[in-house]
């Protein structure tokens, strides 16, 4: 019995549809029906994955046909996919975020966050937001950011994180711990910093 058969059977046996398993799978129908014939036999693990989930069985189970294992699964999840996204240092003053010597590694972010680049935290500024020394917090690149929420923001050539409150002519930077003071910037003062992304994620240390 080929892997198409597998899932022919189990689509009828949980009443489900072409549709139904496409929909599961982020793919057409037509599609579903080619693996179904055996017209496509190459299909990508991830896919497998949502249609085992759709029909209620194993990714073991539809490729191998193998039942007696499948209490493996019952108790995992597939790791995310992820990308490695650039962990930014200080940021060299003149020069491009993404410069070379701004750059002190690489780290692993799911795909399905969209973020630009990390900063690595350093002091207890922010722990009432759960960011502890040593964190690393996922950035995405812009400009700007609602009112209230945790920007990166440059600070006379590095990078800090801090909650954001803008009012005519000044600028505030609030941080998460109480025994530290909030920065204010007004009027020309404000030339002297800049907002280059909201902080979207973040990555904790093992404690």
């Amino acid at each position: 019995m080929t892997m198409g058969d597998r899932i022919h059977i189990l689509r009828k046996d949980n009443g489900l549809t072409l549709e139904d398993i496409g929909r599961a799978a982020g793919v057409a129908k037509s599609t579903v029906r080619k693996w179904e014939s055996g017209s496509i036999t190459s299909i990508r693990t991830d896919k497998v994955q949502k249609v085992a989930a759709a029909l209620g069985t194993t990714l073991e189970y539809l490729l191998n046909g193998v039942e007696d294992s499948g209490a493996l699964y019952k108790n995992m999840e597939p790791l995310p996919q992820t990308r490695p996204v650039p962990v930014i240092g200080n940021i060299a003053c003149g020069t491009p975020i993404f410069a070379e010597e701004n750059v002190e590694g690489y780290a692993e972010l799911d795909i399905r966050v969209k973020a630009d680049f990390a900063l690595r935290c350093y002091g207890d500024s922010m722990i009432n937001a759960h960011i502890f020394d040593g964190d690393l917090v996922f950035i995405r690149k812009q400009p700007d950011v609602e009112n209230g929420e945790i920007a990166a923001i440059v600070i006379d050539g590095e990078a800090t994180l801090k909650r954001v409150y803008k009012y005519p002519n000044r600028i505030e930077l609030r941080p998460e711990n109480p025994l530290f003071p909030v920065m204010q910037y007004e009027d020309a003062e404000l030339d002297t910093i800049r907002i280059i992304g909201k902080a979207v994620s973040f990555l904790g240390q093992v404690r």
